[in-house]
């Protein structure tokens, strides 16, 4: 068989709920266990119709006007931007797994978008047999707290070493932070393989 190629993905929305609010970028790094890159998709979408952004999290973006500026930059309507996605995902050779950390949020994003621009989401149920990903996804935030040990309850990515990102700055631009979790996906990955479950 071929091996699986991780679709490691990150989003900047502009509030808590897709629908009244909208998600502006989103990255996606397809990688595999091996560390090798198979490609990067990076967007900036248009709002949603009648949507707006949420009073706390506009003003927590202009705390960093930055990565403010790389989700809104250049917006492309968002049906063209989900084909594009869907045409990336489906050139990919072997088992394809969407990744998010934590994928409870990103993935929901995602997945909305993804039911309503195109025929496909993130986790498809049995009775579609056309998928554009294999198996439900993989949460990062639970795969590296499983590995590493931790309680569930208290446990962040984000007091991991910064090594285990490849030393790429979490700057909360979609493409860096997908980036660096890329690499965190593949160090998590290598340590299991070293430390395999006993069960």
């Amino acid at each position: 068989m071929d091996a699986p190629v991780y679709v490691v993905t990150d989003i900047e929305v502009d509030g808590p709920w897709p629908g009244p609010h909208s998600m502006r970028s989103f990255a996606s790094v397809a990688v595999s266990a091996d560390g090798e890159v198979h490609g990067e998709f990076t967007a900036v979408l248009e709002p949603l119709p009648g949507a707006q952004p949420n009073p706390d999290t506009y003003a927590w973006f202009q705390t960093v006007p930055e990565a403010w500026a790389a989700a809104t930059r250049d917006p492309r309507p968002v049906p063209e931007v989900m084909a594009a996605y869907v045409a990336f995902v489906r050139a990919l050779d072997g088992p394809r797994h969407f990744v998010a950390s934590p994928l409870g949020f990103d993935g929901g994003w995602i997945d909305h978008y993804l039911r309503r621009f195109t025929s496909y989401g993130v986790c498809q149920g049995p009775y579609e047999t056309d998928r554009l990903f294999d198996g439900p996804g993989v949460c990062l935030h639970s795969f590296a707290c499983g590995v590493v040990g931790g309680d569930p309850a208290d446990f962040s990515v984000h007091r991991l070493p910064r090594a285990w990102f490849g030393e790429v700055p979490h700057t909360h631009a979609a493409v860096d932070d997908a980036r660096g979790y890329a690499h965190l996906l593949v160090e998590v990955l290598r340590r299991r393989a070293e430390h395999p479950p006993t069960m």
